[in-house]
C-alpha cells in the first residue's frame, strides 16, 4: 500500500513521494515529512522528504558540532550525500525556528499523549507555520490482538483503548485546524486487516479488507462510499473474511488528481487505470 503497487513488492520508492511535483529549486525543504524514527516507503523517492521523530528532537544542539557537521557534507565528493546534508541543514534551521515560537492549539483542542495524537499535533504546527509542508505521514501501531481485544465492557481492553485515541487524535487535530482545514485533507488507510469473526480467544486473526477514513479540504462526509458486502454464510472472501469491494487507490487517487492537483496517476500509480469513472466522489470539485 505504501508503494502504491500491489503485488509488486520490488517497487522503489512510494505513492507519495510520487504524487508531489518535480522539485524546481524553490520547494521547502520540509515539504515532505514523516513523524517518525525512520522515513517510510511511502515518502521515499525522488524527492526530497525528511524523516523527525520529534520536533524538539531535530537538532544538533552544539553549534560548533552542527558546523563541523554541514560543512563536512558540503565538502562531500558524494553527490547525492552532499545534497542530503544540505536538505537536512535546512530543515534543522527552519524547524528550530518554528521551535521558538510558543504554541496552543486552537479552540481549546486537547491531543492525546499517544504517538498519533503527539504527531498530529506537530504536523498542525508546521502548516499554521506557513513554512511549505505539502504531504505529511504519521501511524499508529499496536492492531495486532489475537486475544482479549475487548474487556468486560465495550469501552474496555486494547482495540476500544486504541480506537480512543485514533478517534481523539483525529477530532483534536480538526478542532486546531479550525478554518484551515478546508484546505487539507487526511486519509488513514492500513494494510492490517482482522477476520470479522471473533477467533474465540476474544480477538481476530490476521484478515482481509479494511476501512479507509478521508476528512477536510472538500470531502463530502457524513457517509460511506462503497459497497457492503455482506456477512452472510457465503459471503465473506475464503468464508471468513469481509470481502474486498474497492481498490485503495481509487480512494487515494481521488486525492492526488483532485486535492493535490496531480492527475498523472499513471506515474503515481503504475499499472493503474486511472479513468476517473473509478473514483467514489467523496471530493467536492
Amino acid at each position: 500500500m505504501e508503494s502504491g503497487t500491489p503485488g509488486l513488492k520490488a517497487t522503489r520508492g512510494g505513492w507519495m513521494n510520487r504524487a508531489l511535483e518535480p522539485e524546481r529549486g524553490l520547494a521547502s525543504p520540509v515539504r515532505a515529512l514523516a513523524l517518525g524514527p525512520s522515513l517510510p516507503r511511502t515518502l521515499r523517492g525522488a524527492n526530497a522528504a525528511v524523516a523527525v521523530n520529534d520536533l524538539p528532537a531535530f537538532q544538533v544542539r552544539d553549534p560548533v558540532a552542527s558546523e563541523a557537521f554541514e560543512a563536512m557534507y558540503t565538502r562531500s565528493a558524494d553527490s547525492v550525500l552532499q545534497t542530503t546534508g544540505k536538505e537536512t541543514s535546512e530543515a534543522i534551521r527552519l524547524l528550530n525556528s518554528i521551535q521558538k515560537q510558543p504554541y496552543e492549539p486552537a479552540g481549546g483542542a486537547k491531543y492525546p499523549s499517544g504517538r498519533l495524537g503527539q504527531s498530529l499535533l506537530q504536523i498542525a504546527r508546521l502548516i499554521k507555520a506557513d513554512v511549505g509542508l505539502e504531504v505529511a505521514f504519521a501511524d499508529i501501531g499496536g492492531w495486532d490482538h489475537h486475544v482479549n481485544e475487548v474487556g468486560q465492557r465495550a469501552s474496555q481492553g486494547q482495540l476500544p483503548n486504541l480506537l480512543r485515541e485514533f478517534g481523539q487524535s483525529l477530532a483534536a487535530f480538526w478542532q486546531d485546524m479550525g478554518d484551515r482545514m478546508a484546505d487539507v485533507a487526511v486519509v488513514t488507510m492500513s494494510e492490517f486487516g482482522r477476520t470479522a469473526q471473533e477467533n474465540g480467544n476474544r480477538g481476530a486473526d490476521h484478515g482481509h479488507a479494511n476501512a479507509m477514513f478521508v476528512l477536510g479540504g472538500g470531502v463530502r462526509g457524513g457517509k460511506v462510499y462503497g459497497q457492503w458486502p455482506g456477512l452472510e454464510k457465503e459471503q465473506p472472501y475464503e468464508g471468513r473474511d469481509l470481502a474486498l469491494t474497492t481498490d485503495f487507490r481509487d480512494v487515494l487517487g481521488e486525492l492526488v488528481a483532485n486535492h493535490l492537483g496531480n492527475r498523472n496517476l499513471q506515474a503515481v500509480f503504475p499499472n493503474y487505470s486511472s479513468n476517473p469513472k473509478r473514483f467514489r466522489g467523496f471530493l467536492a470539485v
